[in-house]
This record gives structure tokens, sequence and C-alpha cells, in this order.
């Protein structure tokens, strides 16, 4: 059974926190003294996870951190384009879209054993060049002072019913890691069965007649939400739970079949600089106390296990929605191509 969260039940964390956002960050300096050394990290991850866990790391290694803070595919593309001159050690977020072709293009090189002792099997990827950190749930959420919990559609194809028309709203689908995973998982699902997208397609075509309009992006989508624009909308667990701890009166529901998870990793860049900084920040970012302080405060789901689990993580039942993810890997972007030209605001 699908169940809700409600963060005035739930939240432990101990700290403010919100993950709005995401935006080009001035590197650090190399202050010298005991340091060993500057460790250049790409991420996309907010400032109120960067600015708790590098210090942290800073100080229990003696390294020093020049932090470039990008979305996930500017990384991709920026790792991309410095091959030749490799600026970056470390690549911290981003999913297998996105690490799986970094990966063949030989832009990502393997962790050491150190590391990848820290993470069971099932979470190294692509020859261990990059290991999964945390799952991120791809959910229902709704603000409770428009919709009950028992007013919501209870699965994914609940979505289409015409009571709801007008009342979702959507982050901007094309831009967002997020919105393509949910969509290309919606889309593989029929994909396994008929060798063809069309079902798919038109699966899309009745979710955009119900879809009151397309947020440009996070922020804007929070706000709106908020604003009661619209009662319910597609995202993943951490950004909302984020929200409502800040006082949105946001929940989540998970949907009875299940919710796409995505694995969100790290990886070593091929030919930094400082490799042994790079394995040296996995190891911390992959220990147990760093996880733990996630897991309380920025609502993530280690793929590590912890000593003590968060009680909002006690209440999600973790069920997976089930998909063919390589169909949905391989053919992500024409899908995504397809709907914006040619179902995207035309129900």
């Amino acid at each position: 059974m699908a169940r809700k969260l409600v963060m005035a039940v739930a939240v432990t964390a101990a700290v403010g926190f919100t993950l709005a956002g995401c935006g080009l960050q001035q590197p650090g300096t190399d202050d010298g003294g005991d340091s060993k050394g500057s460790v250049t990290i790409y991420s996309p991850r907010p400032s109120a996870i960067t600015d708790e866990i590098i210090p942290r790391f800073e100080e229990e290694t003696g390294y020093n951190v020049q932090l470039v803070t990008l979305g996930a595919a500017e990384i991709a593309d920026r790792i991309r384009a410095e091959k030749s001159n490799v600026q970056a050690d470390v690549w911290w977020g981003g999913t297998s879209s996105l690490f799986s072709p970094a990966a063949e293009a030989g832009l990502i090189e393997p962790w050491g054993d150190d590391v990848l002792a820290l993470v069971d099997d099932e979470y190294q990827y692509d020859d261990d060049k990059w290991v999964a950190e945390q799952l991120q749930l791809q959910l229902f959420a709704y603000n409770t002072e428009l919709i009950s919990e028992a007013e919501m559609p209870k699965d994914w194809d609940e979505l289409l019913d015409p009571q709801f028309k007008d009342k979702i709203l959507i982050r901007d689908v094309a831009a967002s890691g997020t919105m393509r995973a949910i969509y290309s998982a919606m889309i593989a699902r029929f994909f396994e069965e008929d060798g063809t997208p069309d079902r798919g397609y038109e699966w899309l075509k009745k979710l955009d007649a119900n879809t009151k309009d397309y947020a440009a992006n996070p922020e804007d989508l929070y706000l709106r939400l908020e604003r009661q624009e619209a009662a319910i909308t597609l995202w993943n667990q951490q950004d909302i739970l984020a929200q409502a701890k800040q006082g949105a009166t946001f929940a989540i529901l998970e949907p009875t079949s299940g919710s796409p998870i995505n694995t969100d990793g790290v990886a070593k860049v091929k030919g930094g600089s400082n490799p042994e900084g790079a394995e040296a920040f996995a190891k911390f970012l992959l220990s147990v106390d760093t996880q733990e302080w996630l897991a309380n405060n920025a609502f993530q789901i280690p793929t590590i296990e912890l000593e003590v689990e968060p009680d909002w993580l006690k209440g999600l039942t973790l069920k997976e929605f089930e998909y063919d993810r390589a169909a949905a890997t391989e053919h992500e972007s024409e899908w995504i191509d397809y709907w914006l030209e040619n179902i995207k605001n035309q129900g």
C-alpha cells in the first residue's frame, strides 16, 4: 500500500536545509600549511550539502578542495570538453545516463579497492568506473492544503483520470533528469511489451491533457505548488522532503506499483592531477558517518548500510517500479525529443 510521509512527524534533521537550485561557485584556494594538495570536485550538489561535507573532508584528511558547482548534464559536457586538458579530479553527482557514456568515452576511470570495498557490487557500474552513493525515488508529491491523501491518485495510470485535469504541475521535462527518468520509465514499460514507444506516447498525451503547466525549474515548481496553482506534481523524495522541512505544506506518496529509482553516484575523472585525493574524498563520502549525516539531514537514501536508519526512511516502502532500464537508457533522448516536439502542451 502506498504510504504518505508528513514532515511534522518524520523529520529528525538537526540543521536547516533546502535543495533548491545549483549555480556556479568559485573554486576554493589552496591555503598551504598542512594541506596535502588540492582536490578539484565538480558537483551539482546544493550548497546545503557541500558546505557541510567539504569542510569536514578537509579537516579530517588535510586536503584542500576546489569546488565547481554546475548542473549534472553541464558537468558531463565540461568533462568531455576538457578531455585533453583535464581540470577535475572528482565528479560527484550524476546518474547512469550521464556516467555510462562518460565511462565508454574513457573520461572516468575505476575506483581503487578501498573505495569499492565500501559499496556492494550491485552499486558498482561500468567496470568500477563509478559507484552509486544514493538512491532517489521518483514519486508523487502534493500540497496537503489542496488535496488529501485519500483524494490522491494511487498509481501512475490514475494520473490520467479526467478528475485530475489541471490539477497537475510538472517540471519542464527536457531539462530535468528527474522528469526524463520518469517519462522514459513510463514509455519503457510499454516498449518492453510492444517493441515500440507508441503506447507510451499515447499515455504521455493523456498526461499532458491533465497537466496545467510545466515549471521552468525546480524553484519555480516548488513556488507554484506552494501558491496552490496546482495540487499534484511528480518529483523525487529528497527535494520534496527538504521543502517540507522548510515549512512547505508538501507530502509524498509512493505509487502502489512502485517508484522508478535513480542511482546517483560519484566518479574519478581520468587524468586528474590528484587521483590520491579523489580516492580519499570517495572514501570519506561513502563512510558511515558521512552517509548518516546525509540521511538524517539531506533526506538521502544511502547505498551503504547505516547503523541507525532515520525515521523518515523507515516510513518508505522503497518498492521499485518495473520497466526495461536498458531500453530507457538507450532511447531516452529520442523519446524525450518526440515528447517535446509532438506532445508537450498539445493535450
